[in-house]
């Protein structure tokens, strides 16, 4: 287990889901993780926070437009989200949405990567983000799955600093010497109009047994579990079509 009280600017800091339906929502991913629901005040927008053992381990909210899918956003840590975004605007990315206070919460943006990819950063104030990783339903990886992975590792290079560590089929950005995500090309069994995406993984001791439950429980398991040299994992979506993994590493 891994309790946090605070990240380096480049570490991916929080994951957030938009959904079409708040409580159904809520309903299957505690029902998954043993996760807790707390409402935030209509002032955001009816912002939720999802805590496991009363620490804050995700975020939800509803969709904001009309055409938004619903999907898991990782954000990443900075400590000026202003120069964060002159960064992403400098290297051929797009800003979605500018940086933005959240009370005293935090500031916050939206991007979108040179290959199409979404993702957020978060400047954190009395909100610092996931307060406990890597522990059994808690944040533990976040992947991308890319189309042009040719214009995605020089980007995130910059705006983050990331290095990638490069082997057969799969990149490992690092932050330093220590891997903070990861990226591959995009599976083919995925359908030619989603763009590039991130993806969060979960921590699960059992990954095949979590993904039978989240069946169980209206989702739909995309990749059966699977062997690879740091451990095993599989892939579902919820009942609204958001996609996320189910992860165990050895140790």
């Amino acid at each position: 287990m891994t309790n946090k009280t605070s990240y380096l600017p480049g570490e991916p800091i929080w994951i957030d889901l938009g959904t079409p339906d708040l409580d159904a929502s809520i309903a299957f991913y505690s029902g998954l993780f043993g996760w807790t629901a707390e409402k935030g005040p209509a002032e955001f927008g009816g912002y939720t926070n999802f805590s496991k053992d009363g620490r804050k381990v995700a975020g939800l909210m509803p969709l904001m437009q009309e055409g938004q899918p619903p999907v898991w956003t990782s954000y990443v840590c900075t400590d000026d989200a202003d120069k964060t975004t002159a960064l992403v605007g400098e290297n051929g990315g797009t800003v979605h949405a500018p940086p933005m206070d959240v009370g005293t919460l935090g500031r916050m943006a939206i991007y979108s990567a040179p290959d199409g990819a979404f993702f957020g950063a978060w400047q954190p104030g009395d909100h610092i983000g996931a307060e406990t990783v890597s522990e059994e339903g808690t944040f533990a990886w976040t992947e991308l799955s890319s189309r042009d992975q040719a214009k995605a590792k020089p980007f995130y290079s910059s705006v983050f600093g990331w290095e990638p560590k490069v082997q057969e089929g799969y990149t490992e950005f690092q932050l330093g010497e220590t891997s903070v995500a990861g990226c591959m090309d995009m599976p083919e069994m995925v359908p030619a109009e989603v763009p590039s995406y991130w993806m969060p993984y979960f921590a699960a001791s059992d990954p095949e047994a979590k993904a039978k439950q989240a069946a169980g429980l209206g989702g739909t398991v995309l990749v059966p579990i699977m062997d690879f040299p740091g451990g095993r994992f599989s892939v579902v979506q919820d009942p609204h079509g958001s996609t996320f993994g189910l992860l165990d590493l050895k140790t």
